[in-house]
């Protein structure tokens, strides 16, 4: 009996998840650039942008400070966990 399975969802296939590429907010765009870019991209660039502009807390490493430009991503706030910034990162992309 043969046996046909839906398995191969490569990166350029169905564009779901964090291939899926998605539209920075103007404020977002500051840091990460405004063309379409994959959800994964995304992360990695604000990432990029924290370690380079020395962001993250050096007591709590799980805490990211924030500056001008990342203040408007979260929502006005001095603080936030790294878990919280992706939150807030993702109310800032649009598919």
């Amino acid at each position: 009996m043969a046996t046909t399975s839906k398995k191969s969802s490569g990166s350029k296939g169905g564009g779901k998840g964090l291939a899926a590429e998605v539209k920075p907010s103007a404020d977002l765009a500051a840091i990460v650039g405004s063309d379409p870019i994959p959800r994964s991209e995304v992360t990695k660039r604000v990432w990029d942008y924290v370690k380079k502009h020395g962001l993250q807390d050096q007591t709590n490493k799980r805490m990211i400070n924030a500056d001008d430009k990342l203040g408007k991503i979260f929502g006005g706030k001095k603080q936030v966990s790294m878990f919280e910034m992706t939150a807030l990162v993702n109310k800032h992309l649009t598919s």
